[in-house]
């Protein structure tokens, strides 16, 4: 009969075989614990494979932590990475040094994948061919413990076998020890020892045999191992040697390298603060001197007023007295306006308002005045058919808001870019601060004249017209 063929080389006799194997190393190893067989001992070996489950182990975890380092250095790499592209996105072309700046987040990129690829190569490469020994190594120990079992069980049963001895040359009887014997008749049991006697003879021979194969192949294992395991456990200083030196030699020069790059980027970016401020500081004096705005946006709000002031009303008119100096009303006047003006004898008192009239909206601080506005009342007045532009008492010049500004009390202008104010003086000198004008808006003035809205507002909102 053909045997059973179960796949993979398997046969039924195989399996069996196995299994038998198995049953005899299990029974062995209890008479081992039960202290009814001995049990072959090699203290040295013993170590040896205690030292190489320690280098193992230890082996095992340099590796997993020299994965986890390589992937912190990658995430660090991506990190930085995204931290250049930020700032090489940010830096604007016309800023000192944007060339030198996009080399150096180029030259960074590069740094950084060059030490994840030399940690690679010389470390991982070699921390994982190191280890590739340890399963085959351990396999060949647990096949070793095997071989050692069924060693010492054809040990065993060879010196079993060679205890029974034939006395007499007759055939013994004896008392029925197996369950086969006890099974058989009483008038047979006699028959079935003595072929037990003679088939204990016979397997003699079979059980030296066994012992013998048994030994040769325990010993050709044993011996490749008993090689082996010291040397592999003695590479591990000349190994640990080269990982780490290969770490210590790449991470510094990479920190040195990288190092030169951020000092580079740092004297890049300092030069760019030096320069700004200069041009800040230029921008600054040039503001100061025609009261213009930088474009980046409203200037900051200087100190605030004196909060709550009380309202003043305005002061009334002022009208030359008949009794003025002609020479005073003639200086208001340049000398087109001159032969109009009758000097010696003024007979009629309309006269005097009309040129009261004229003086009040003429009169403004010497300091004060444009010399721009000057024509435009010297021509005005040469037109005996039109009056003068009246102007809110106190007045002193027009500005135009460069930036909303938003009141932030009672006594603030509110002002919208591009509205003109007609900035005008305090009624009390002492309650202005500084880089803050009173003034009102010219088209509420045109409106409402005396009615329309005073407040102080910031000087550095407006550009004088």
């Amino acid at each position: 009969m053909a045997e059973l063929n179960l796949g993979k080389g398997l046969t039924a006799g195989k399996v069996a075989s196995n299994v038998q194997k198995k049953l005899t190393r299990a029974q062995e190893k209890v008479l081992q614990k039960l202290g009814k067989a001995d049990e072959t001992k090699d203290v040295a070996f013993e170590e040896g494979v205690i030292n190489f489950n320690k280098q193992y182990a230890e082996g095992s975890k340099l590796q997993r932590d020299l994965r986890a380092y390589l992937e912190a250095v990658k995430a660090m790499h991506e990190s930085s990475k995204n931290v250049q592209a930020c700032l090489a996105d940010m830096y604007e072309p016309e800023w000192y040094g944007k060339d030198e700046v996009d080399s150096i987040v180029e030259d960074c990129d590069v740094l950084w994948t060059d030490y994840h690829q030399k940690l690679v190569d010389n470390a991982l490469i070699s921390m994982d061919t190191y280890l590739g020994q340890f399963p085959d190594i351990k396999s060949r120990i647990a096949k070793r413990d095997r071989k050692l079992v069924d060693y010492d069980s054809a040990r065993h049963n060879y010196a079993t076998t060679h205890k029974t001895k034939k006395k007499d040359g007759s055939i013994k009887i004896t008392k029925p020890s197996s369950l086969l014997e006890r099974a058989t008749p009483g008038w047979a049991q006699g028959i079935l020892s003595a072929h037990n006697v003679a088939q204990s003879s016979l397997s003699r021979n079979q059980a030296e045999d066994e012992l013998e194969r048994a030994q040769k192949v325990f010993e050709e294992i044993n011996i490749d191992l008993q090689e082996e395991l010291p040397s592999l456990w003695n590479s591990r200083v000349g190994f640990y040697v080269s990982t780490f030196q290969s770490l210590a030699g790449f991470e510094e020069k990479f920190h040195k390298e990288i190092g030169r790059l951020d000092q580079d980027l740092y004297d890049i970016l300092e030069k760019l603060e030096d320069t700004d401020m200069q041009q800040t500081t230029g921008a600054s004096v040039k503001e100061a001197s025609n009261h213009s705005l930088r474009p980046a946006g409203p200037p900051p709000i200087p100190k605030s007023p004196s909060k709550l002031r009380p309202a003043m009303p305005p002061p009334p008119k002022v009208t030359p007295s008949k009794e003025m100096k002609t020479e005073n009303i003639v200086s208001l006047f340049d000398a087109a306006a001159t032969p109009d003006i009758n000097v010696t004898s003024p007979t009629e008192p309309a006269n005097w308002d009309s040129w009261g009239e004229s003086a009040a909206a003429a009169a403004t601080p010497e300091e004060e005045a444009p010399t721009e506005e000057t024509p435009e009342v010297q021509t005005e007045s040469t037109e005996a058919s039109s009056e003068p532009e009246k102007m809110p008492p106190g007045f002193l010049f027009k500005l135009q808001v460069m930036h909303d500004y938003a009141a932030n009390d009672t006594d603030e202008l509110e002002m919208k870019t591009g509205d003109v104010v007609l900035v005008i003086s305090f009624d009390n000198p002492d309650e202005q601060d500084d880089g803050w004008l009173m003034g009102m808006k010219q088209d509420d003035w045109l409106q409402n004249k005396e009615n329309a809205a005073r407040g102080v507002f910031p000087e550095n909102f407006t550009q004088r017209l």
